[in-house]
């Protein structure tokens, strides 16, 4: 092999991180947000995923991509990587579970610890690939074996590393805090302890963040409501610079699995101190408004405040107390009923208010896995929403407003909830697929959500209305944190914070130190612990990916300053630091997405395992060159059907109709479309399902009529110009010898990149498998605002 000759540094390089992608080439995301740089797999194979590097744009690839060469790998990131201990040929090496690593990692003698082969195992790098030399590293944790119960979120929680052991700082600080409310802590507070404040949530909810009470009330000679949203006041017990703080600005948010929570504060506070449970005394800090019979809000103001929750309320409770007064659920709960029909008349004003506004109303069909006592699935059902859970969602609502308006009128930074209207390309890509169904977005160049919410009104009746609506949902961009307030696009707000639940969002626990920062009249500027490595990954698109490049360029520049210390000092570098913790705390969120995600899919792989070779109907959620993805009816699960499996014919790709069309038979596949098909392969190691499209032939014999099911992949020969499918490599399952080669293992660092990549295709599809009343007492005073 010819040896590459080092690339000399020069200016123009540019800084970026690399993006791995499972096929074995990569990007890098450069600093500067500008366009993604092409890596072959020639040079990937000199890093791994989430590097730091220079690069230089040396030309653009066939597709016409700017193609780069690494001139500089700047810092090595992956110092631990998950994956499964194997042996190939007689050496051992671990292959990692996040597919976007395409190295597998060997493990030389005496550095396997106790782990035996098939185990998933945690590897800390010794030695990283280059050009010439493959990864090396040594076990330093056993998970276990792969089907052990809750192996996929342990698996997860590395794989994205997400943070799920608590240091022994915080573990020390939350123990030395009391276990209730003390005297001292009363001081300066409003007493709401008469008042019937009830928390409602899910019934498998631990931590009650919220509480809510609503009343009638007159604000001058107008009829109004009066709403109270108590909120936990985590940030009494959390101080900035202490251990729980630098944990908390780690984590950023609480990340929710099947069966398993991992939370943003040890469980002493989240379950305990600041948990508004009943029949206790809890500190709180209270969005207290006045709301007229059209839904305005007219005035509010915030306070902290003591509370003590009087019941505990489910979703499902309150919907048979609201909706069936003669009921058993309405007779247990009398002496609140008053309470809850007063927030269930004002939820109705909000709702109206709401839809004059122009929000956007998507509606989505949200589904819970049920599991077994080992954590794999039983079933998925949907999951049924009903008016409770809309009430509280619009009283929290209420409450976010009011505290991004009350930041707004004080002029005090904080992080807003932003939603940006969509770019220009999409909206044009969306005018293209509703043009094809006769139907049109109102606003020309610049819709508004009122444009949006009256073309969902006209979509729904129709027969194709969740196709239509997905293709909506997917021209949206996505809510970031950040302190320049944009607006919410999507619930027509000029103004939106979250500030309703502080047990399990960092941006929520900063908005109110923020505002209790207002109320005793002095600035807060939020630090930076160096102990805390910000999360500032660049997104691939959207506002995001502004606001991180923006973030590190000030990441940087505060880092060639220096220390600076003072008032002055934190003052004039408040806004980037604001800045930085949007990005971080945006990037977190994401990270807590994806992990989820992948618990999800790998839980439906395994599944799905016992549901081979069965047929099903589903229905296209999603169209691509490469295929279709269905959602199996009765399931609830999504899986691929390729394009080389749709039968003799050449699809072409029609982005704006979203489907693929056969050029000889004229066959459409569109996004809503139902189709029959067959579970044809699981694949547990890509999270990955297939199906294979099926088509029904009905034939007679003897006055006896028979229903046969033919693979649309066997009625003709593929058109040469159809895409090849890709698909994992045979598979040979791991040796289980009798000892290790260890001459084969010292030497086999020396074999380079090479071995690596026959290494992996020999593993392949070792994983895929296939088959045929009481009122609120004295009012605090009320400021008048005007919004």
């Amino acid at each position: 092999m010819r040896k590459s000759v080092p690339l000399v540094p020069r200016e123009s390089d540019r800084l970026g991180t690399i993006q791995g992608h499972r096929d074995g080439f990569g990007f890098v995301v450069p600093d500067d947000a500008g366009e993604d740089i092409f890596l072959s797999e020639r040079e990937m194979s000199r890093v791994m995923h989430g590097d730091r590097v220079k690069v230089r744009v040396m030309g653009t690839d066939r597709r016409g991509r700017p193609e780069g060469q690494i001139v500089e790998v700047i810092t090595h990131v992956n110092r631990l990587v998950i994956g499964r201990l194997l042996n190939e040929n007689g050496v051992l090496i671990v292959a990692p579970e996040d597919k976007r690593i395409g190295h597998d990692i060997l493990i030389p003698p005496k550095g396997q610890l106790n782990a035996k082969l098939g185990q998933v195992v945690s590897v800390e790098i010794i030695d990283y690939p280059d050009s010439y030399r493959q990864a090396v590293g040594r076990v330093v944790e056993v998970l276990g074996e792969i089907d052990d119960p809750g192996m996929e979120i342990e698996i997860a929680v590395r794989k994205y590393g997400v943070p799920h052991e608590f240091s022994a700082a915080t573990m020390k600080e939350a123990a030395a805090l009391p276990d209730g409310v003390t005297q001292a802590d009363l001081e300066g507070r409003v007493d709401l302890r008469d008042v019937p404040l009830v928390t409602i949530d899910g019934a498998d909810a631990r931590d009650f963040d919220d509480a809510v009470y609503c009343e009638p009330t007159m604000f001058g000679k107008v009829k109004a409501w009066r709403l109270i949203v108590a909120i936990a006041d985590v940030s009494h017990y959390v101080k900035p610079g202490n251990a729980l703080d630098e944990e908390g600005l780690l984590r950023a948010t609480s990340v929710y699995f099947p069966r398993r929570v991992i939370p943003m504060l040890p469980e002493k506070i989240s379950n305990g101190l600041c948990s508004l449970n009943p029949g206790v005394d809890r500190l709180c800090m209270v969005c207290d408004s006045v709301i007229d019979v059209h839904g305005e809000i007219l005035a509010y103001q915030f306070y902290p405040a003591v509370m003590h929750s009087a019941q505990r309320f489910t979703y499902d409770a309150v919907w048979e107390v609201i909706s069936n007064s003669n009921g058993p659920d309405a007779a247990r709960f009398a002496q609140f009923r008053p309470l809850l029909s007063n927030l269930y008349g004002l939820f109705k004003i909000l709702l109206s208010a709401r839809e004059k506004r122009g929000a956007l109303d998507f509606e989505t069909t949200e589904t819970q896995i049920i599991s077994n006592e080992l954590g794999k699935i039983l079933r998925i059902e949907p999951r049924t929403r009903n008016d409770a859970h809309r009430l509280i969602e619009e009283c929290m609502l209420t409450a976010n407003v009011c505290a991004a308006d009350f930041l707004q009128k004080n002029k005090h930074l904080g992080l807003y909830r932003v939603h940006a209207e969509p770019s220009e390309e999409k909206i044009m890509t969306l005018r293209q697929v509703l043009r094809t169904a006769s139907l049109s977005l109102g606003g020309n160049e610049k819709p508004q959500p009122k444009d949006f919410a009256k073309l969902i009104k006209e979509i729904k009746p129709r027969p194709d209305a969740t196709m239509l609506q997905t293709v909506v949902l997917r021209s949206m961009q996505q809510a970031v944190y950040q302190p320049e307030n944009v607006g919410h696009f999507g619930l027509s707000y000029p103004a939106y914070a979250h500030f309703t639940s502080p047990i399990r969002r960092y941006p929520d626990l900063l908005v109110h130190r923020a505002i209790k920062a207002i109320l005793q009249k002095k600035p807060y500027y939020p630090s930076l612990p160096e102990r805390v490595p910000l999360n500032l990954t660049l997104p691939r698109k959207g506002q995001a990916r502004t606001n991180a490049s923006e973030a590190k360029k000030s990441q940087s520049a505060s880092k060639a300053a220096g220390p600076q210390k003072g008032k002055g000092a934190a003052a004039s570098g408040a806004l980037a630091v604001w800045g930085q913790l949007g990005v971080h705390c945006s990037s977190n969120e994401r990270r807590a997405d994806e992990a989820s995600r992948d618990v999800e899919a790998w839980l439906k792989c395994y599944y799905m395992r016992d549901h081979l070779g069965q047929e099903y109907a589903g229905t296209i959620t999603g169209v691509a060159s490469f295929g279709l993805f269905i959602q199996l009816e009765n399931l609830f699960v999504e899986g691929m059907v390729h394009v080389t499996e749709l039968g003799g014919d050449y699809y072409q790709y029609d982005e704006a109709r979203q489907e693929l069309r056969g050029e000889r038979t004229g066959m459409r596949h569109r996004l809503g479309d139902r189709l029959h098909v067959l579970v044809s392969r699981v694949d547990l190691d890509a999270r990955k399902i297939e199906f294979s499209l099926v088509k029904s032939v009905i034939s007679e014999r003897d006055g006896v009529r028979s229903r046969t099911l033919v693979l649309a992949s066997d009625t003709g020969k593929p058109n040469k110009k159809a895409a090849s499918k890709k698909s994992r490599p045979s598979s040979k399952a791991p040796k289980k010898s009798a000892g290790i080669n260890v001459n084969a293992a010292k030497t086999a660092g020396k074999q380079g990149a090479k071995q690596s990549k026959s290494a992996k295709a020999s593993r392949g599809k070792s994983a895929a498998i296939r088959a045929p009343g009481k009122p609120a007492g004295s009012k605090p005073p009320v400021r008048k605002g005007k919004r």
